[in-house]
C-alpha cells in the first residue's frame, strides 16, 4: 500500500498530486496569472506565488484525494530541471513535510516525469517505445527501454519548438501564454497559405533558432507592404506556422521510428496539447500503422499528477533521497 503526496513547481504553476497504489486521485493546479503583465514568466515572481500557493494546493489535493497527512507513506517533488526559485520552493516544502510525517523522500526529473505521465492512465505503452517530448524550454526524442532507463537519441540544438510557438504569438501581439492561441487560430486558418522553410540539421536533432528568425523577418516584410497585414491574415499566419513546426517534429519522429524499428509512439510535454501535433501523430499513425498513445489535457502542461506517477514507481525500488537534496535548475537527463 501506498499513498504518495506529489509537487511540481518547476517553472510558473504550483501543483500538488496524491497517488495512490498507482492511481491518480487528486492532480490540483494552481496557476499564476501575474506573468501575462509582462509577456512571460518573471523567475522572481514566480518563486513568490509558489509561496502563496503551495500550502492551500496541498489542503486541496488531501481534501480532492479523501485523505489526511497521516495516510502520506512519502513525498516525491520535482528536484528540477527548472527555475531554481520556484523549484526551492517545492523542494523546500517536500523536505519539510517529509520530515514531520518521518516519511521518506522522492526526488524526480521533470522530463522523466512527462515521459512517465503515459503510466497514468490506460492505455499505457510497452517497452521500448519512442517518445517525443516537447515544450517551452525542451524538444527530445527519447527511446524508453524502461521506468527508468530512457536515451535521448535527438534534441534540439538552440531552441525548444514551444519557444517557437511563443515567439509567433509575440510577434502576432497575442497576449501570454501565447502557445495555445497560436493553436485556437490556427484551427480556423489554411495551413499552407504561406510556406517557411524546413531547417535541415543532421540526424534526429532540431533547430528552432533560424525558424524564428524567419517568422520574424516574413511579418516585417509584410507589415512593410500592408500595415494591417496581420489583421487581415492572423488565422493563415498561425495555421501555416503551427503546420511548419508540426511537420519538422513529425518528420524526424518518422526518422527515428524507422532507424529503431519501432511502433510504440508517445508524444508528451505541454506542445503534446497541441491540436496540430495531435492530429498530426494521427495521420502518421494510419499511414505507418504506428500504436500512440497521448497523455489527458491535465497531464500535458506541468503538473504533480506525472511526479506522482514517476514517485510511485521510484516508492516500488525504494529509490529515496536524504534531507540533504538540493533542486537543480539544469539537471541531467
Amino acid at each position: 500500500m501506498s499513498v504518495i503526496l506529489a509537487i511540481e513547481s518547476s517553472c510558473d504553476d504550483t501543483s500538488v498530486a496524491i497517488c495512490n497504489n498507482g492511481k491518480i486521485t487528486a492532480n490540483v493546479i494552481a496557476n499564476q496569472t501575474i506573468h501575462q503583465n509582462y509577456g512571460g514568466v518573471i523567475p522572481e515572481l514566480a518563486s513568490r506565488v509558489h509561496q502563496q500557493n503551495i500550502v492551500p494546493a496541498v489542503q486541496q489535493a488531501l481534501i480532492n484525494a479523501k485523505v489526511t497527512k497521516q495516510d502520506i507513506n512519502a513525498v516525491a517533488f520535482t528536484r528540477g530541471p527548472g527555475l531554481l526559485g520556484s523549484l526551492l520552493v517545492g523542494v523546500s516544502f517536500a523536505k519539510s513535510f517529509a520530515l514531520a510525517l518521518n516519511v521518506p523522500l522522492i526526488s524526480v526529473n521533470h522530463m522523466h516525469a512527462h515521459i512517465l505521465a503515459h503510466f497514468i492512465d490506460d492505455p499505457k505503452p510497452s517497452f521500448p517505445f519512442l517518445c517525443l517530448t516537447v515544450s517551452g524550454g525542451h524538444t527530445q526524442i527519447v527511446l524508453v527501454k524502461d521506468y527508468f532507463d530512457m536515451e535521448i537519441v535527438g534534441e534540439t540544438l538552440d531552441d525548444a519548438a514551444g519557444e517557437a510557438f511563443d515567439k509567433t504569438a509575440k510577434l502576432l501581439a497575442l497576449p501570454y501564454p501565447g502557445g495555445p492561441l497560436v493553436d485556437k487560430h490556427a484551427q480556423h486558418g489554411n495551413p499552407l497559405a504561406f510556406k517557411f522553410a524546413e531547417p535541415q540539421i543532421a540526424d534526429l536533432n532540431f533547430s528552432f533558432s533560424g525558424f524564428k528568425t524567419s517568422i520574424l523577418y516574413f511579418i516585417r516584410k509584410q507589415e512593410k507592404e500592408n500595415p494591417d497585414f496581420i489583421a487581415e491574415n492572423l488565422d493563415d499566419i498561425c495555421a501555416s506556422v503551427q503546420y511548419s513546426i508540426v511537420q519538422i517534429l513529425m518528420n524526424k519522429l518518422k526518422k527515428a521510428a524507422k532507424q529503431y524499428g519501432i511502433k510504440e509512439i508517445a508524444i508528451a510535454g505541454g506542445v503534446s496539447a497541441n491540436s496540430g501535433l495531435r492530429n498530426g501523430l494521427q495521420q502518421a499513425a494510419d499511414e505507418l500503422g504506428w500504436n500512440i498513445y497521448i497523455p489527458a489535457f491535465q497531464y500535458c502542461t506541468d503538473n504533480a499528477g506525472m511526479i506522482a506517477i514517476a514517485g510511485y514507481h521510484k516508492f516500488l525500488k525504494k529509490d529515496f533521497v536524504g534531507q540533504d537534496v538540493s533542486p537543480m535548475a539544469r539537471m541531467e537527463f
